[in-house]
């Protein structure tokens, strides 16, 4: 997913110019919010399946699979039908005014008519890794990765569509991801085979299913309201080449923090199902090797992107202004990804084992608690540079109330083995 968002980007930047960098930005954040729909529903739905499975209880796994397709649909498709009618209004509020407005608008409506097939991939994905099947899961991700890649050099490079290219590359990609879950559910390889009594909305499932998703959607809506402010604020600091700045950090943080996030989810279903069959010395085994990969992947991370921040620039675009101001301001932003892993696995912990409300402040911490106040407060005395010192500020903080009470929740753990 990460490389999906990582290539349109640099493809763009080079084929169509920087301004196009940053309308794709700002049309991120409303397609986001909704593919996120997908995404919370599949987790909160995957942690109640893993516990089923767990339990031994497929009725309540089946019940739920059928429930998380219905309320998918129901929700993504309502929203897009209000994204379409309120375009000209959520293009310029998250920040596509100026020369920005009119790619971003093209980019916009293109993406949002897949916006419903990519939450279905989000919800599948999450349900596939539940059933303990992360090969499949992977290859989910994968085929809309390689596809963008073919179709943006086609549509954008070869066929010279522009915007339109970009945005058809994009949405294509991802209803070749969704032939292929769908794919893998009709197949042998999958447990889950729901009929239509599924997907009658059961309430109690839905209740759990939405505390416990609504920390992922929580956490994916506080990422769309940053862009906004991001966005608007930089707009009115520099421009649009401020915007672009941000862009090109915002890809490359999405590419950092994805394959922690990687992890994190691949983490969930383990702890989950784990906690269910009340192993938990083994919970506790996969806390620790979740943070050890999650925090070894962020600080690889942290060493290429230290090193290397202009040749990375360089393969964005070749705009001199943004080559200029782009490395500086991303080694802030970077500056304490390698603890981020710490926030991450912390906060997932308790989603997986179904405590939904400190699940969910946990989450709202880095970005909601701490980053947004952080970057309204600082720019009026710093400027863009208040912009970039918010995130380290914000990460180290949020790390920090993260790790006391993760170690808090070991300790109950170690408690629990040992009564056991």
């Amino acid at each position: 997913m990460s490389l999906n968002i990582l290539v349109d980007t640099i493809f763009v930047g080079n084929w169509i110019g920087s301004i196009a960098i940053a309308a794709i930005n700002v049309v991120l954040p409303v397609s986001f919010f909704i593919a996120a729909l997908g995404m919370a529903i599949g987790i909160g739905g995957s942690s109640i399946i893993s516990r089923a499975l767990g339990a031994n209880d497929p009725n309540k796994a089946l019940k739920t699979f059928g429930n998380q397709i219905t309320i998918t649909l129901l929700l993504t498709v309502s929203m897009v039908i209000l994204g379409l009618v309120f375009v000209n209004e959520l293009i310029p509020a998250f920040g596509g005014m100026g020369d920005i407005f009119e790619p971003a608008k093209i980019y916009y409506r293109i993406v949002l008519y897949g916006v419903p097939v990519l939450a279905l991939c989000m919800m599948g994905n999450n349900v596939i890794r539940a059933e303990g099947k992360p090969k499949f899961a992977m290859i989910a991700m994968i085929i809309p990765s390689l596809g963008n890649l073919i179709l943006d050099y086609l549509l954008i490079n070869i066929l010279d569509m522009g915007m339109e290219g970009a945005a058809w590359a994009t949405t294509a990609s991802y209803i070749c991801c969704f032939f292929y879950v769908l794919w893998y559910f009709l197949s042998d390889n999958s447990e889950l085979k729901i009929d239509i009594s599924h997907f009658g909305l059961d309430w109690p499932i839905l209740r759990e299913m939405s505390a416990l998703g609504f920390v992922t959607l929580a956490r994916q809506a506080v990422v769309s309201l940053t862009y906004l402010l991001m966005n608007n604020i930089l707009f009115e600091l520099g421009g649009e080449a401020s915007v672009t700045v941000y862009a090109i950090i915002g890809r490359m943080l999405m590419f950092a923090l994805f394959p922690v996030l990687g992890v994190t989810q691949g983490f969930l279903p383990i702890a989950g199902y784990n906690y269910g069959a009340e192993n938990f010395t083994r919970v506790r085994e996969s806390i620790k090797l979740a943070l050890l990969y999650a925090c070894g992947v962020a600080i690889l991370i942290f060493i290429v992107i230290m090193a290397f921040p202009e040749a990375i620039v360089s393969v964005f675009t070749q705009d001199e202004a943004v080559l200029r101001d782009t490395p500086w301001a991303m080694r802030w932003v970077f500056a304490a990804i390698p603890i981020i892993g710490i926030q991450l696995i912390g906060s997932a912990y308790y989603q997986a084992i179904g405590k939904a409300t400190p699940a969910l402040l946990l989450t709202l911490t880095r970005q909601g608690f701490f980053f947004i106040p952080l970057v309204l407060i600082l720019p009026k005395f710093f400027g863009e540079l208040g912009v970039w010192i918010s995130f380290p500020i914000a990460d180290t903080l949020s790390t920090v109330v993260t790790a006391y009470f993760l170690w808090r929740e070991t300790r109950n753990l170690t408690s629990s083995s040992t009564s056991a």
